[in-house]
Protein backbone atom coordinates (compact mmCIF):
# COMPACT_ATOMS: atom_id res chain seq x y z
CA UNK A 1 0.00 0.00 0.00
CA UNK A 2 0.98 3.68 -0.50
CA UNK A 3 2.65 3.98 3.07
CA UNK A 4 0.77 7.72 3.34
CA UNK A 5 -2.13 6.82 2.01
CA UNK A 6 -2.00 3.63 4.37
CA UNK A 7 -0.82 5.73 7.52
CA UNK A 8 -3.57 8.55 7.19
CA UNK A 9 -6.71 5.75 6.66
CA UNK A 10 -5.42 3.54 9.42
CA UNK A 11 -4.83 6.57 12.13
CA UNK A 12 -8.26 8.67 11.30
CA UNK A 13 -9.64 4.68 11.89
CA UNK A 14 -7.68 4.30 15.01
CA UNK A 15 -8.97 7.66 16.81
CA UNK A 16 -12.25 6.74 16.86
CA UNK A 17 -12.93 6.77 20.30
CA UNK A 18 -16.53 6.10 20.98
CA UNK A 19 -16.94 3.93 23.83
CA UNK A 20 -20.38 2.58 21.82
CA UNK A 21 -18.20 1.03 19.00
CA UNK A 22 -16.89 -2.47 18.98
CA UNK A 23 -13.18 -2.34 18.94
CA UNK A 24 -11.63 -1.65 15.54
CA UNK A 25 -10.77 -4.63 13.86
CA UNK A 26 -10.52 -4.77 9.64
CA UNK A 27 -8.42 -5.60 6.78
CA UNK A 28 -7.84 -2.50 4.47
CA UNK A 29 -7.00 -2.71 0.57
CA UNK A 30 -5.81 -0.45 -2.01
CA UNK A 31 -7.19 -1.29 -5.11
CA UNK A 32 -5.10 1.62 -6.80
CA UNK A 33 -1.81 0.56 -5.62
CA UNK A 34 -2.89 -2.95 -6.92
CA UNK A 35 -3.76 -2.13 -10.37
CA UNK A 36 -0.64 0.49 -10.38
CA UNK A 37 1.53 -2.76 -9.45
CA UNK A 38 -0.30 -5.63 -11.65
CA UNK A 39 0.86 -2.81 -14.71
CA UNK A 40 4.72 -2.32 -13.02
CA UNK A 41 4.64 -6.47 -12.86
CA UNK A 42 3.34 -7.04 -16.30
CA UNK A 43 5.18 -4.13 -18.47
CA UNK A 44 8.86 -5.64 -17.03
CA UNK A 45 8.52 -9.18 -18.09
CA UNK A 46 8.88 -9.85 -21.98
CA UNK A 47 6.84 -9.69 -24.48
CA UNK A 48 6.94 -13.70 -24.73
CA UNK A 49 5.34 -13.78 -21.55
CA UNK A 50 1.80 -13.11 -20.03
CA UNK A 51 0.81 -12.77 -16.20
CA UNK A 52 -2.24 -14.28 -14.70
CA UNK A 53 -3.33 -13.72 -10.87
CA UNK A 54 -3.69 -16.50 -8.72
CA UNK A 55 -7.08 -15.86 -7.18
CA UNK A 56 -6.23 -18.33 -4.17
CA UNK A 57 -4.30 -14.95 -2.53
CA UNK A 58 -7.64 -12.51 -2.49
CA UNK A 59 -10.32 -13.86 -4.69
CA UNK A 60 -12.27 -10.37 -3.19
CA UNK A 61 -14.74 -9.45 -6.09
CA UNK A 62 -13.46 -5.89 -5.71
CA UNK A 63 -9.82 -7.24 -6.05
CA UNK A 64 -10.86 -9.44 -9.49
CA UNK A 65 -12.47 -5.91 -10.65
CA UNK A 66 -9.25 -4.05 -10.40
CA UNK A 67 -7.21 -6.30 -11.90
CA UNK A 68 -9.53 -6.84 -14.85
CA UNK A 69 -7.76 -5.76 -17.61
CA UNK A 70 -4.66 -4.92 -15.67
CA UNK A 71 -3.37 -8.71 -16.10
CA UNK A 72 -3.55 -11.24 -18.88
CA UNK A 73 -6.27 -13.77 -17.05
CA UNK A 74 -6.97 -15.36 -13.83
CA UNK A 75 -5.70 -18.68 -12.45
CA UNK A 76 -8.34 -20.61 -10.30
CA UNK A 77 -7.84 -23.86 -7.93
CA UNK A 78 -11.69 -24.32 -8.06
CA UNK A 79 -15.50 -24.67 -9.67
CA UNK A 80 -16.26 -21.69 -6.88
CA UNK A 81 -13.21 -19.50 -8.02
CA UNK A 82 -14.04 -19.99 -11.73
CA UNK A 83 -17.59 -18.76 -10.74
CA UNK A 84 -16.01 -15.80 -8.81
CA UNK A 85 -13.98 -14.75 -11.79
CA UNK A 86 -17.35 -15.56 -14.68
CA UNK A 87 -19.39 -13.45 -12.11
CA UNK A 88 -17.17 -10.71 -13.08
CA UNK A 89 -16.36 -11.01 -16.67
CA UNK A 90 -17.69 -13.18 -18.99
CA UNK A 91 -14.68 -13.96 -21.59
CA UNK A 92 -11.01 -13.08 -19.48
CA UNK A 93 -8.91 -15.90 -20.13
CA UNK A 94 -9.07 -18.47 -17.03
CA UNK A 95 -6.38 -21.53 -16.60
CA UNK A 96 -7.38 -24.05 -13.86
CA UNK A 97 -5.14 -25.78 -11.65
CA UNK A 98 -5.26 -28.30 -8.83
CA UNK A 99 -4.66 -31.69 -7.76
CA UNK A 100 -8.17 -32.78 -7.34
CA UNK A 101 -10.63 -31.79 -9.68
CA UNK A 102 -14.19 -33.75 -9.79
CA UNK A 103 -15.96 -34.38 -12.59
CA UNK A 104 -18.36 -31.59 -11.40
CA UNK A 105 -15.21 -29.33 -11.86
CA UNK A 106 -14.22 -30.64 -15.12
CA UNK A 107 -17.81 -30.34 -16.58
CA UNK A 108 -17.64 -26.32 -14.80
CA UNK A 109 -14.39 -26.12 -16.49
CA UNK A 110 -16.02 -26.67 -20.38
CA UNK A 111 -18.94 -25.13 -19.82
CA UNK A 112 -17.48 -22.09 -18.68
CA UNK A 113 -14.96 -22.04 -21.28
CA UNK A 114 -11.81 -21.96 -19.44
CA UNK A 115 -8.69 -21.57 -21.93
CA UNK A 116 -6.63 -24.19 -20.50
CA UNK A 117 -7.21 -26.73 -18.26
CA UNK A 118 -3.51 -28.27 -15.98
CA UNK A 119 -3.92 -31.95 -15.70
CA UNK A 120 -2.18 -33.95 -13.03
CA UNK A 121 -2.54 -37.39 -13.17
CA UNK A 122 -3.30 -39.75 -15.94
CA UNK A 123 -6.45 -40.64 -13.77
CA UNK A 124 -7.60 -36.87 -14.38
CA UNK A 125 -6.42 -36.82 -18.17
CA UNK A 126 -8.63 -39.66 -18.76
CA UNK A 127 -11.78 -38.72 -16.98
CA UNK A 128 -11.47 -35.36 -18.93
CA UNK A 129 -11.12 -37.18 -21.85
CA UNK A 130 -14.12 -39.24 -20.97
CA UNK A 131 -16.06 -35.87 -20.25
CA UNK A 132 -15.21 -33.81 -23.12
CA UNK A 133 -15.96 -37.16 -25.58
CA UNK A 134 -18.99 -37.58 -23.91
CA UNK A 135 -20.24 -33.51 -24.80
CA UNK A 136 -18.34 -33.51 -28.32
CA UNK A 137 -15.72 -31.30 -27.44
CA UNK A 138 -12.39 -30.95 -27.17
CA UNK A 139 -10.60 -29.87 -24.19
CA UNK A 140 -7.19 -27.91 -23.88
CA UNK A 141 -4.63 -29.10 -21.31
CA UNK A 142 -1.64 -28.44 -20.43
CA UNK A 143 0.30 -31.59 -18.15
CA UNK A 144 1.47 -30.11 -14.78
CA UNK A 145 4.84 -31.83 -14.31
CA UNK A 146 6.65 -32.65 -10.75
CA UNK A 147 10.06 -32.48 -12.02
CA UNK A 148 12.76 -34.62 -10.88
CA UNK A 149 15.14 -31.93 -9.77
CA UNK A 150 14.54 -28.77 -8.33
CA UNK A 151 17.49 -26.40 -8.84
CA UNK A 152 16.93 -24.29 -5.69
CA UNK A 153 15.53 -24.10 -2.53
CA UNK A 154 12.03 -22.29 -1.01
CA UNK A 155 10.14 -21.95 1.64
CA UNK A 156 7.41 -24.52 -0.29
CA UNK A 157 8.02 -27.25 -2.44
CA UNK A 158 5.93 -28.76 -4.75
CA UNK A 159 8.09 -30.24 -6.84
CA UNK A 160 11.64 -32.20 -6.45
CA UNK A 161 10.35 -34.26 -4.66
CA UNK A 162 6.97 -36.65 -3.58
CA UNK A 163 4.39 -34.51 -3.31
CA UNK A 164 0.60 -34.60 -4.65
CA UNK A 165 1.06 -31.98 -7.12
CA UNK A 166 1.75 -32.71 -10.71
CA UNK A 167 3.04 -35.96 -12.86
CA UNK A 168 5.97 -37.51 -12.09
CA UNK A 169 8.48 -36.38 -14.99
CA UNK A 170 9.49 -40.09 -15.57
CA UNK A 171 6.02 -41.06 -16.29
CA UNK A 172 5.64 -37.67 -18.38
CA UNK A 173 6.80 -39.87 -22.12
CA UNK A 174 3.85 -41.99 -21.40
CA UNK A 175 1.17 -39.76 -21.32
CA UNK A 176 2.85 -37.91 -24.19
CA UNK A 177 1.94 -41.51 -26.15
CA UNK A 178 -1.79 -41.46 -24.51
CA UNK A 179 -2.76 -38.01 -25.03
CA UNK A 180 -2.05 -39.16 -28.98
CA UNK A 181 -5.08 -41.78 -28.34
CA UNK A 182 -7.28 -39.29 -26.70
CA UNK A 183 -9.82 -37.81 -29.01
CA UNK A 184 -10.89 -35.23 -26.02
CA UNK A 185 -8.04 -34.16 -25.43
CA UNK A 186 -5.50 -31.15 -27.18
CA UNK A 187 -2.06 -30.71 -25.85
CA UNK A 188 -1.25 -27.12 -25.51
CA UNK A 189 1.88 -26.99 -23.67
CA UNK A 190 3.25 -27.55 -19.55
CA UNK A 191 2.78 -26.86 -16.67
CA UNK A 192 6.07 -26.81 -14.45
CA UNK A 193 5.09 -25.08 -10.97
CA UNK A 194 7.83 -26.36 -8.48
CA UNK A 195 8.40 -24.18 -5.49
CA UNK A 196 6.82 -21.36 -3.67
CA UNK A 197 7.44 -17.94 -1.95
CA UNK A 198 11.52 -17.68 -3.69
CA UNK A 199 13.39 -14.83 -2.97
CA UNK A 200 16.33 -15.41 -5.33
CA UNK A 201 16.13 -13.43 -8.61
CA UNK A 202 19.42 -15.58 -10.02
CA UNK A 203 17.62 -18.57 -8.69
CA UNK A 204 14.52 -18.23 -10.19
CA UNK A 205 15.94 -17.42 -13.51
CA UNK A 206 18.07 -21.11 -13.22
CA UNK A 207 14.86 -22.52 -12.49
CA UNK A 208 13.69 -20.80 -15.59
CA UNK A 209 16.25 -22.04 -17.66
CA UNK A 210 15.60 -25.57 -16.18
CA UNK A 211 11.67 -25.73 -17.71
CA UNK A 212 13.00 -24.23 -20.81
CA UNK A 213 15.03 -27.22 -20.80
CA UNK A 214 12.34 -30.22 -19.92
CA UNK A 215 9.53 -28.32 -22.45
CA UNK A 216 12.15 -28.41 -25.50
CA UNK A 217 13.45 -31.91 -24.49
CA UNK A 218 9.96 -33.54 -25.40
CA UNK A 219 9.21 -31.23 -28.38
CA UNK A 220 12.23 -32.62 -29.96
CA UNK A 221 11.42 -35.81 -29.03
CA UNK A 222 8.06 -36.35 -29.71
CA UNK A 223 7.86 -33.72 -32.40
CA UNK A 224 5.60 -31.20 -30.59
CA UNK A 225 5.23 -27.65 -30.96
CA UNK A 226 3.84 -26.58 -27.15
CA UNK A 227 2.06 -22.98 -27.36
CA UNK A 228 2.29 -22.92 -23.29
CA UNK A 229 4.71 -22.84 -20.81
CA UNK A 230 3.82 -22.12 -17.47
CA UNK A 231 6.27 -21.40 -14.95
CA UNK A 232 3.83 -20.78 -12.13
CA UNK A 233 4.24 -18.31 -9.68
CA UNK A 234 6.29 -19.12 -6.70
CA UNK A 235 8.09 -15.84 -6.33
CA UNK A 236 8.21 -15.04 -2.35
CA UNK A 237 7.41 -12.30 0.21
CA UNK A 238 10.15 -11.73 3.02
CA UNK A 239 7.79 -11.05 5.68
CA UNK A 240 11.23 -10.98 8.19
CA UNK A 241 12.38 -7.80 6.41
CA UNK A 242 9.76 -6.08 4.59
CA UNK A 243 12.29 -3.40 3.32
CA UNK A 244 14.06 -6.30 0.89
CA UNK A 245 12.11 -7.53 -2.11
CA UNK A 246 12.23 -10.18 -4.84
CA UNK A 247 14.70 -7.94 -7.30
CA UNK A 248 11.79 -8.28 -10.64
CA UNK A 249 13.61 -5.62 -12.88
CA UNK A 250 16.67 -7.48 -12.65
CA UNK A 251 15.01 -10.87 -12.91
CA UNK A 252 12.93 -9.94 -16.22
CA UNK A 253 16.32 -8.64 -18.25
CA UNK A 254 17.72 -11.56 -17.52
CA UNK A 255 14.78 -13.52 -18.45
CA UNK A 256 14.80 -11.53 -21.49
CA UNK A 257 18.59 -12.51 -22.21
CA UNK A 258 17.09 -16.11 -21.67
CA UNK A 259 14.35 -16.38 -24.17
CA UNK A 260 16.46 -14.47 -26.91
CA UNK A 261 18.85 -17.01 -26.74
CA UNK A 262 16.56 -19.59 -26.80
CA UNK A 263 13.84 -18.65 -29.46
CA UNK A 264 11.51 -21.10 -27.77
CA UNK A 265 8.49 -20.54 -29.69
CA UNK A 266 6.05 -21.23 -26.71
CA UNK A 267 4.31 -18.27 -25.01
CA UNK A 268 5.63 -18.26 -20.98
CA UNK A 269 2.77 -17.57 -18.39
CA UNK A 270 3.40 -16.49 -14.93
CA UNK A 271 0.42 -17.07 -12.36
CA UNK A 272 1.50 -14.76 -9.38
CA UNK A 273 -0.77 -14.51 -6.40
CA UNK A 274 1.25 -13.73 -2.96
CA UNK A 275 3.73 -11.45 -5.05
CA UNK A 276 1.50 -9.63 -6.98
CA UNK A 277 -1.37 -8.83 -4.00
CA UNK A 278 0.57 -9.22 -0.69
CA UNK A 279 1.38 -5.20 -0.27
CA UNK A 280 -1.64 -3.69 -1.34
CA UNK A 281 -3.37 -4.96 2.18
CA UNK A 282 -2.96 -4.75 5.56
CA UNK A 283 -5.17 -6.56 8.70
CA UNK A 284 -5.86 -4.13 11.88
CA UNK A 285 -6.25 -4.73 15.54
CA UNK A 286 -7.43 -3.09 18.43
CA UNK A 287 -5.54 -4.00 21.95
CA UNK A 288 -8.01 -5.36 24.06
CA UNK A 289 -5.49 -6.02 27.00
CA UNK A 290 -1.76 -5.76 27.94
CA UNK A 291 -0.63 -8.28 30.47
CA UNK A 292 2.88 -10.07 32.21
CA UNK A 293 3.23 -13.29 32.69
CA UNK A 294 6.01 -14.58 34.34
CA UNK A 295 8.41 -12.22 33.34
CA UNK A 296 6.67 -11.90 29.66
CA UNK A 297 4.92 -9.17 28.25
CA UNK A 298 1.41 -10.24 26.09
CA UNK A 299 -0.85 -7.57 23.84
CA UNK A 300 -4.03 -9.64 23.67
CA UNK A 301 -5.23 -8.13 20.09
CA UNK A 302 -9.39 -8.24 18.89
CA UNK A 303 -8.66 -10.36 16.04
CA UNK A 304 -6.62 -12.91 15.59
CA UNK A 305 -5.45 -16.05 13.92
CA UNK A 306 -8.98 -16.89 12.87
CA UNK A 307 -8.85 -13.52 10.62
CA UNK A 308 -5.09 -13.54 9.92
CA UNK A 309 -4.00 -17.13 10.09
CA UNK A 310 -0.53 -16.69 7.80
CA UNK A 311 1.56 -15.90 10.66
CA UNK A 312 0.83 -18.90 12.18
CA UNK A 313 1.22 -21.24 9.47
CA UNK A 314 4.40 -19.91 8.24
CA UNK A 315 5.61 -19.57 12.03
CA UNK A 316 6.92 -16.17 12.20
CA UNK A 317 6.76 -12.52 13.30
CA UNK A 318 4.56 -10.59 11.01
CA UNK A 319 5.60 -7.45 10.02
CA UNK A 320 3.14 -4.36 12.12
CA UNK A 321 3.16 -1.03 12.96
CA UNK A 322 1.51 0.10 16.04
CA UNK A 323 -0.92 3.45 15.72
CA UNK A 324 -1.41 5.34 19.06
CA UNK A 325 -4.65 6.17 20.70
CA UNK A 326 -4.65 9.22 23.17
CA UNK A 327 -8.55 8.68 24.22
CA UNK A 328 -8.87 6.43 26.92
CA UNK A 329 -12.64 6.31 28.36
CA UNK A 330 -12.49 4.04 31.74
CA UNK A 331 -12.17 5.63 35.07
CA UNK A 332 -8.80 3.47 36.18
CA UNK A 333 -5.09 3.09 34.47
CA UNK A 334 -4.31 2.03 31.15
CA UNK A 335 -2.26 -1.35 30.65
CA UNK A 336 0.79 -0.56 28.88
CA UNK A 337 4.43 -1.69 28.00
CA UNK A 338 7.22 0.33 27.04
CA UNK A 339 10.95 -0.23 25.89
CA UNK A 340 10.07 -4.05 25.92
CA UNK A 341 9.25 -6.98 23.94
CA UNK A 342 6.02 -7.91 23.73
CA UNK A 343 4.24 -11.17 22.04
CA UNK A 344 1.42 -10.23 19.82
CA UNK A 345 -1.74 -12.46 20.87
CA UNK A 346 -5.25 -13.07 19.44
CA UNK A 347 -8.57 -13.11 21.00
CA UNK A 348 -8.92 -17.42 20.74
CA UNK A 349 -8.75 -20.40 23.49
CA UNK A 350 -5.54 -21.02 21.87
CA UNK A 351 -1.42 -20.99 22.63
CA UNK A 352 -0.99 -21.72 19.20
CA UNK A 353 -2.88 -17.55 18.38
CA UNK A 354 0.24 -15.33 18.41
CA UNK A 355 1.03 -13.03 15.48
CA UNK A 356 4.23 -11.86 16.40
CA UNK A 357 6.52 -13.27 19.23
CA UNK A 358 8.87 -11.32 21.31
CA UNK A 359 9.57 -8.07 19.49
CA UNK A 360 10.39 -5.12 21.03
CA UNK A 361 8.60 -1.84 21.20
CA UNK A 362 8.58 1.41 22.56
CA UNK A 363 5.69 1.68 24.05
CA UNK A 364 2.12 -0.33 23.31
CA UNK A 365 -0.65 0.18 25.09
CA UNK A 366 -4.63 -1.08 25.50
CA UNK A 367 -6.49 0.87 23.16
CA UNK A 368 -3.47 1.01 20.82
CA UNK A 369 -3.94 -0.12 17.29
CA UNK A 370 -1.60 -2.78 15.27
CA UNK A 371 -1.65 -2.68 11.66
CA UNK A 372 0.36 -5.53 10.20
CA UNK A 373 1.43 -5.24 6.59
CA UNK A 374 1.94 -7.06 3.81
CA UNK A 375 -1.68 -8.78 4.49
CA UNK A 376 -3.31 -8.17 0.85
CA UNK A 377 -2.65 -12.12 0.00
CA UNK A 378 -3.37 -15.51 1.91
CA UNK A 379 -5.11 -13.41 5.20
CA UNK A 380 -8.63 -13.60 5.53
CA UNK A 381 -9.14 -16.07 2.59
CA UNK A 382 -7.30 -19.28 4.44
CA UNK A 383 -8.16 -18.34 7.78
CA UNK A 384 -10.94 -20.41 9.86
CA UNK A 385 -13.39 -17.62 9.84
CA UNK A 386 -15.94 -18.81 12.18
CA UNK A 387 -13.72 -20.55 15.24
CA UNK A 388 -14.92 -20.01 18.35
CA UNK A 389 -18.11 -17.58 16.58
CA UNK A 390 -16.07 -14.07 16.74
CA UNK A 391 -17.41 -10.88 14.94
CA UNK A 392 -15.53 -10.80 11.38
CA UNK A 393 -13.67 -8.08 11.00
CA UNK A 394 -14.30 -5.02 8.48
CA UNK A 395 -13.27 -5.49 4.97
CA UNK A 396 -12.43 -1.98 3.46
CA UNK A 397 -11.48 -1.40 -0.43
CA UNK A 398 -9.99 2.06 -1.03
CA UNK A 399 -10.00 3.04 -4.88
CA UNK A 400 -8.80 5.66 -6.57
CA UNK A 401 -8.01 5.63 -10.24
Amino acid sequence: MNPQRLHDYLHGRAQSDSPDIQPVCAYIYDLAHLRRRADMLRRSLPSQCQLFYAIKANSDEPVLKALLNHTDGFEVASLGEIRRVRAIDDAVPIVFGGPGKSDAELEGALDHRIMLIHVESEHQLRRLDWIARHRHEVADILLRVNPAHVPQEATLRMGGQATQFGIEEAQIPALLELIRTLPGIRLKGLHIHAISNNLNPDAHLALMEHYFDLAEAWQRHYGLKFDWLNVGGGIGIDYADPDSSFDWESFCAGLSVLIAARQPGFQVVFECGRFLAADCGCYMSEVIDVKTAYGKHFAILRGGSHHFRLPVSWQHNHPFMILERESWHYPFSRPSVRDAPVTLCGELCTPKDTLARDVHVKQLRAGDCVAFLLAGAYGWHISHHDFLSHPHPERVFLDNY
